[in-house]
Parts: C-alpha cells; structure tokens; sequence
C-alpha cells in the first residue's frame, strides 16, 4: 500500500523525551496503515550524541535544521578535506613545484566529477517531489535510472580525460617537471572518477532516503582512510606524488562502493536501485535542474585555471602555490555552507511538492537567516586563522609564507555574502526552476567572477586577484537578491 506523508500531522510526544511521532489527521487512515513508522537513531558527532528522528515532511525549528544538515555539512566538509590533505602533504614532503602541479590540474579533475554533482543534486530534487506526491514507484524508478546512467557516463569521461590528459596539462601552460607533475596526478585520479561521481551523487540521494547519518558515516571514513593513507604512503613509504593520489583513489572508492552495494541491496530506506526504462523526459528534468550545479563547478574550475594564468603572470610559481592554499581552505568554509544546501534543498522540494507554503515561508525565513549567522562566523575564522593555515601550507619557505598570509586576510571578506549566494541558487533548484539557478551560478561563478579577476589586477596589482572574491559575491548578492523577491508570490515563500 501506498502511503501519503502529507496527510500525516505531526505532534510532539513526551515519552520518547521530545522526540517526534505521527498521527493521523482526523479522517484519515489508521496510523499503522497511513504512515511510516520512526526509526530513531543515533550518530556520535565529536563528544555529542544527535538524535536524528527527524523526516522531510517535519516542521522545522532552527535546532531541527541544524540536526537535519550537520550530516551533509559534515559530508562535504570531509569530501573537501581530500584535496587539502594531498596538499598539506605533497607540499611539505614533495615539494611546491609537485604541489603546484597538484593545484594546477586539480580544477580539471573538478570539473569532470561535477557530472556527478549535477546528477545528485537535480534527481534529488525530483526524487524528493516524488515522495512527497506520495508516488515512492516513480521515485525508485528515476533514482535507479539516474544511478545506471551515471556509471555509464562516468566511465566514458573516465577514459577520454586519461587519453588526453598530457595535452589538457599543457594547455594550461605547464612545462618541465611541473608538467610531469600534473599529468601524472590527473592520471591516476582518472582511475576512480566515476566512483568519485558517486560519492558526490549519493551525498545528496542519501538525504532525500532519509540516511543524512548514514551519508556522514561514509563520508568520514572516506576521508579518515585518506588522511591515514596520506601519512602512510607519502611521509613514511615515501611514495611522492603518486603516493598522495593512490590514498585518495582509494578513499573514494569506499565513498562510491559502499552506498552502490547498500542501494542495490535489500535495505529500509525509501529508495532503492532496481529496475529502470530510459525516460529522456526525466534526464532532461534533471540536467536543467542540476545544471545551476554542473555550471558553478564548471565555472570554478574555469575560474581556477584564469586564476592560476594570472597568478603565474603577476608571481610565478609562489603564486600558484600561494592559491592553492587558498582553495583548500576555501573549499573547507565553503563546504559549510554547500552542506546546509545539501540538506535544506530536499526538505523543501518535499515542501514544496507537498503544496505547503507555510513551511516553505518557513525554511526560506529560517535559511536566510542562518546564512547571515555563518557568513559572519566564517569571516572571523578565515581572519583569526589566516597565520596558522598559510603556516600550514607554506611554512618552509618565508617569502611563500607571507604572500599566502596576504592572499588570506584580502579573501576572507568574501566569506560574507558566500552562504548568501550559494542558498539563492539552491533553493530555485529544490524548486525544480533549474533557469533560475543557472542564471544565478552561472553569473557568479563565471560572468562576475572573470570580470573581477581580470580587471581587479589592473588597479591593484596581485592583490586585486586576492579581492576579487569579495567583488564578485557583491556583484552576486544583487542578482540573488533581485530573483527572491521577484518569485516571491508565484513560490509563497
């Protein structure tokens, strides 16, 4: 039998210690027959225990959010954590020519798994509408599909990235040992790509299964596995640059593998891969809706190799190190904020399939608020921690030092309007207006961005570069600003 969530009401129930339970509305079916059962459970996060009772079809205090999406900032925050602890350690045991060679090939790699993204983040959102119209047949159906295609997809750009990789290292104006450098990290993180796509795919599917704990677990172990095979196989096997790739090949194949396999067998959640038919219409749907996705990733990395010209014209190879640690840390803070959207963007397209405006005014009051909260929290901690990360990164050579602790103290005010702009493109994809939030990635992450950090060094030499940030989130924050309040009414929010 099917059930329908959005005829379940919600109360409290002080037995279970404030926890949630569900009756049926009055008239409606008996509980057992209308609803899904709770299954409780808990995650150690630190030295905190989370209750995680928590469904899509919930309303949603501060508190509730925050417990809903510690698991998906959790998981991203780990993900990026992969490429920081490559770089921590190629830098200080390689050497910052293999470490440039490292952050010059780096946005490529990025660019190709941001299919995956795409994917997870569009199917999500129409798998969570699905849900929420209480139609789980069609939800299995079009996860499953979009599952098989992006293996397919995977293993095809798999393929044709490794076969061309020497001449896409070199166009980005690589040459002598720095291009060796980068061909050889490109390579070797080619051979788990696809698997790579999947983790990113399954970041966001395993929210809308409602396992946002199980999607933190994974994700955790990914990277503690990276972390350990990092010291393992570059600071005691001694294996440079290859070394530092094969510990992250492997951690994401155990954040790609073990959702597959749990997926693909009999499990509790609401979704499961079976059997699929091609249905053109829903790949569509979710390459316009996933696209604002595909689009901010791409153009990232498009951004990251302008920035690394610029850098090697205006500082050489000390500025391409120099930016390199300032993408990881970015990644990090900016993984917080990529987070909250991974887990807020399935509530509200349940939300909003589910025809509740209250709620969806709700998220939206309650996200704009959050976003504000974080920036400003993200901003101190990029100021106050600017010495200890260039330190981190750089301190074995003090003329690279100092131009790392410079570029931190200009690009942190960035941190401000990030969360900002990154919810605004979020929440039209929970919406299923994929036009909207491409237009506003596409924007932002391309359009201002180049704008900025080719005029911005014209005025101010390198330090324009490092405050270009800053200009384009400004630039950005008006346009996001604009379509808020102009889809306002047609939305309810």
């Amino acid at each position: 039998m099917e059930f329908d969530l959005r005829k379940c009401a919600r109360d409290t129930d002080g037995a279970t210690g404030g926890g949630w339970r569900r009756r049926p509305e009055p008239g409606a079916a008996r509980y057992g027959e209308l609803c899904e059962p709770y299954a409780p459970s808990f995650i150690l996060f630190g030295t905190f225990e989370v209750f995680m009772d928590i469904k899509l079809s919930d309303h949603f205090t501060f508190g509730r959010l925050i417990r809903f999406t510690l698991p998906s900032i959790g998981m991203m925050v780990f993900t990026s954590i992969y490429s920081v602890v490559d770089g921590i350690f190629v830098s200080n045991f390689v050497g910052k020519t293999a470490f440039a060679g490292v952050n010059l090939i780096f946005p490529v790699i990025m660019m190709l798994s941001s299919v995956g993204f795409m994917i997870g983040t569009g199917g999500t959102a129409l798998v969570a509408r699905f849900l929420g119209e209480g139609d789980k047949k069609r939800a299995n159906e079009t996860f499953s599909l979009l599952v098989y295609f992006l293996i397919g997809l995977g293993v095809v750009i798999s393929v044709v990235a490794m076969i061309f990789m020497r001449k896409i290292a070199s166009a980005l104006g690589a040459q002598g040992q720095l291009l060796e450098n980068a061909i050889l990290y490109g390579r070797i993180l080619c051979g788990t790509l696809t698997l790579f796509m999947l983790q990113t795919s399954f970041q966001t599917f395993l929210i809308a299964a409602e396992l946002p704990t199980m999607g933190l677990v994974l994700t955790v172990s990914a990277g503690v596995t990276n972390m350990v095979l990092d010291a393992l196989f570059v600071a005691v096997f001694k294996w440079g640059l290859a070394g530092a790739a094969a510990a992250t090949c492997v951690s994401q194949a155990v954040g790609g593998l073990v959702p597959l396999v749990y997926f693909l067998s009999p499990n509790k959640s609401v979704l499961r891969i079976g059997k699929a038919k091609w249905n053109g219409v829903i790949l569509f749907k979710t390459f316009t809706n996933g696209s604002s996705e595909l689009l901010s990733n791409i153009a990232m990395s498009v951004v990251g190799i302008l920035y690394n010209l610029q850098l090697i014209k205006f500082a050489g190879e000390d500025g391409v190190a120099a930016y390199g640690c300032l993408m990881y840390v970015g990644f990090i803070f900016g993984a917080v904020f990529l987070g909250w959207g991974i887990g807020t963007s399935p509530i509200v397209s349940y939300h909003y399939g589910a025809e509740n405006q209250v709620e969806l005014h709700n998220l939206y009051k309650k996200n704009l608020i959050a976003m504000g909260v974080f920036g400003l929290a993200m901003f101190v901690s990029a100021e106050l921690l600017s010495v200890p990360f260039s330190r981190l990164f750089t301190g074995y050579d003090a003329d690279l030092f100092a131009l790392t602790k410079r570029a931190f103290h200009l690009f942190s005010f960035s941190f401000l309007l990030m969360g900002f702009n990154m919810f605004g493109s979020s929440f039209f994809t929970a919406l299923n207006n994929g036009f909207v939030s491409a237009l506003i990635s596409f924007m932002r992450t391309l359009v201002f961005q180049i704008l900025c950090v080719l005029v911005l060094p014209l005025l101010w030499g390198i330090d324009g570069i490092w405050l270009s940030g800053i200009a384009y989130e400004i630039l950005s924050a008006v346009v996001v600003a604009v379509c808020l309040v102009k889809f306002k009414k047609q939305y309810g929010y």
